[in-house]
């Protein structure tokens, strides 16, 4: 039992506990996200495969993050509550507090998880960078990510293209119209035209074909990216809400373990008697 010292000092917000589940979950839910990122389970990535994704691979995805709220949450959670210093209240009070810290513990390591990813991204950006360097009016970051093979196509020649970096970003600034509600406007198409034949050297009718097939190929792939976007924000919405409700009762189921002196389904220290 705590002594009264201790209860005196802890307070209704024990942020030690809190602290500990947090950082044991956003650990446990880093890893597995980077083992993820790792054999390509991610719905949208800057490679090109993830356009020949299948929904039964985004279903797949989307309960891979299911699983990795259940046992991120479920352990920070159930740390929150193991460690939270009881406070002489009723059994209903220290059950709803105990569920309260679980709460905060799943907002904190919300938090920890997504200044973790910020920081990997930062040192990852430069090396993902389609061009080098920063962003600017010679690259298309959204372009090379998504329709960089339409502008391969756009601009295949057998000769070297002078300006070839300029020139795809202004083509992929033309090509990221056609997701728009009223495509690609017939000035930029003709334009588009006219960039290819001079870019490429081929006649303005071979240039007028390429750069009609690329808007429609440039289209389904940006529908199909949106769509991958939508599912994605969905699938991490579910997965977050139900950490929320993994984090409260693995915070109880905690507590009752911390009063029962008891854990969870080990016998090892039975056997050790």
């Amino acid at each position: 039992m705590a002594t009264s010292a201790e209860l005196a000092e802890a307070g209704p917000v024990q942020w030690p506990a809190i602290i500990a589940g947090a950082i044991g979950a956003a650990g446990i839910s880093f890893t597995l996200h980077a083992f993820a990122a790792g054999i390509g389970l991610s719905i949208y990535s800057t490679a090109p495969t993830w356009r020949d994704s299948s929904v039964g691979y985004w279903l797949l995805t989307g309960l891979y993050l299911l699983f990795v709220a259940l046992a991120a949450f479920g352990v920070g959670g159930y740390l929150a509550g193991r460690l939270r210093v009881p406070v002489g209240l009723s059994n209903l009070e220290t059950e709803f507090r105990d569920g309260l810290h679980g709460l905060v513990t799943w907002g904190l390591a919300i938090v920890l998880t997504a200044v973790m990813a910020l920081g990997v991204a930062a040192v990852a950006s430069p090396a993902m960078a389609p061009s080098g360097g920063s962003p600017g009016a010679a690259q298309s970051v959204a372009g090379e990510n998504i329709i960089a093979s339409e502008l391969d196509e756009l601009f295949r020649s057998d000769s070297e293209v002078e300006n070839i970096s300029y020139r795809r970003a202004e083509a992929a600034r033309i090509l990221l119209k056609a997701s728009s509600h009223d495509g690609v406007p017939n000035p930029d198409r003709r334009y588009l035209a006219v960039l290819t034949a001079s870019a490429t050297g081929v006649d303005m009718a071979e240039a007028t074909a390429r750069a009609d097939r690329q808007i429609a190929a440039s289209e389904r792939e940006l529908r199909k990216a949106r769509v991958a976007g939508v599912l994605q924000a969905l699938f991490a919405g579910i997965a977050l809400f139900v950490g929320a409700a993994v984090a409260w009762f693995a915070a109880c189921e905690g507590g009752r373990d911390r009063e029962n002196r008891s854990f969870p389904g080990f016998a090892w220290h039975r056997r050790r008697v």
